[in-house]
């Protein structure tokens, strides 16, 4: 696949490192000489210094001959990614998304107007990253989560403490604990230190695995229960940082909280919160690195701690004070990928990243369409997601245990019309079923062409 990049931050060095390493064909243009001659001293690319919103750059970068072109500049860069993919669009370009900045363009009629300018997909990060915050402020108990078909199948992550019986015990002794409860769940993965664990039989658990569950929605209560896992309500949040994701957080939580508090550095920044957010959103003037500032704010009565500066060791170190502190929920916006195990070694309970989430839409893209969703998972770099069963596919031959499936994959959950089930090795999948699969990077391809 022939994939165009325009903007070699972070966000588009990820995308780029992440798709070159699926056999694509990868050109990523950038105005930055500096950054692109970082990028190539360790990604397999080809180079265009200019302005992606050039016509003659576009054509220097193939752009009329592309299969994918994604607008990844700087989120300031709102106008030059727009403009960027409705011309490579008009090129030639077979598909084309933008990076934006505002809530204004996602609205319906506007989603429909770009379309009918060529822009196939528009992602705001900050706006995925704020919703992904609230729904793990929604679901304290897990990591991460991820819903399919509205809540009818749920994956959680759940990192194994001290008190966890799973520790010790292997995946046939687990499975037999699935098997009286109806099959009601399933464990699809473990993420060991660096290394993601597709389970066998005799895989065994141990003390700070996370672990990977797919469950019905009647198994979720039992499962956590059994794991030793409970929701805290959250009903004081403290936000650090008022940036985009921040004030996003607070705007949709501010509802159904009984207090929202933001601390922020910036005086100005402080008082056009003050006057953008609703009455019962407090607005703080001060460093919430600062022990004793987050203890003169009463950091002890908060439920649930979110940290979204823009710098990552700030919101790590916060988070960590804050735990210790007395806080229940601690959740960090982590950009730099190597921190982000640091974290959760260090005691976060959740991590953010806007790559991840971004690169999860974007690689939707270069699979079959018949993907439905596709999600990166935090704590590991393997991926979940959701299929629609064309009629006729490899993977509607036979029952699970013979179709050669790859053995890096495992299929997780199905549902069927009205009805949801946890995949095991006698399930045959039918025509039309909705299958979650959880897949680590080097089986994605082989995965899609069983959909196909």
């Amino acid at each position: 696949m022939k994939i165009i990049i325009a903007g070699a931050g972070e966000v588009g060095s990820h995308l780029a490192k992440m798709l070159s390493g699926e056999a694509n064909e990868i050109t990523v243009i950038d105005k930055s000489r500096e950054r692109l001659d970082s990028l190539v001293a360790n990604t397999d690319v080809v180079t265009v210094e200019g302005n992606p919103s050039s016509l003659k750059v576009l054509h220097e970068a193939g752009a009329s001959s592309a299969d994918l072109f994604i607008a990844v500049n700087p989120s300031e860069s709102q106008d030059v990614n727009i403009v960027s993919a409705m011309l490579a669009k008009k090129l030639g370009s077979k598909k084309a998304t933008a990076r934006i900045n505002t809530e204004e363009y996602l609205t319906y009629e506007n989603k429909y107007l770009f379309t009918e300018m060529g822009i196939d997909l528009l992602f705001y990060p900050e706006k995925i990253a704020a919703g992904e915050i609230v729904d793990l402020l929604r679901r304290t108990a897990s990591t991460d989560s991820m819903d399919f078909a509205r809540g009818k199948l749920n994956m959680a992550v759940f990192r194994l403490e001290d008190e966890s019986p799973l520790i010790g015990m292997n995946m046939a002794e687990f499975s037999q604990v699935a098997a009286t409860q109806g099959h009601n769940f399933r464990v699809v993965a473990i993420a060991r230190g660096d290394e993601t664990i597709i389970p066998k039989f005799d895989t065994k658990f141990k003390y700070h695995d996370l672990v990977f569950i797919i469950s019905k929605r009647e198994g979720m209560e039992m499962l956590m229960s059994y794991i030793g896992k409970t929701n805290i309500e959250v009903n004081k949040l403290m936000i650090l940082g008022g940036s985009p994701i921040g004030e996003m957080v607070a705007r949709q939580l501010c509802k159904q909280v009984d207090s929202v508090k933001i601390i922020e550095m910036n005086k100005e920044k402080c008082i056009e919160l003050s006057e953008k957010l609703p009455d019962n959103v407090i607005v703080v003037n001060g460093d919430g690195r600062n022990s004793d500032m987050l203890l003169e704010e009463s950091i002890r009565d908060y439920d649930a701690f979110v940290a979204v500066t823009n710098n990552s060791e700030t919101n790590i170190l916060a988070c960590v004070a804050a735990k210790r502190l007395g806080v229940s929920r601690t959740i960090a916006e982590v950009e730099n990928l190597e921190y982000i195990r640091l974290a959760e070694g260090m005691g976060v309970d959740a991590v953010i990243n806007k790559k991840l989430i971004t690169a999860g839409r974007i690689f939707k893209f270069t699979l079959s369409n018949k993907v439905r969703f596709i999600k990166y998972m935090s704590g590991t770099n393997a991926e979940v997601l959701e299929f629609i069963v064309a009629p006729d596919t490899k993977i509607t031959k036979y029952p699970l245990k013979d179709i050669n499936f790859p053995r890096n994959a495992i299929v997780g959950g199905v549902i069927r019309g009205n009805e949801s089930f946890i995949a095991v090795g006698d399930t045959q999948i039918q025509a039309y079923d909705r299958v979650a699969v959880f897949a680590l990077p080097e089986a994605i391809k082989e995965v899609d062409r069983f959909f196909r």
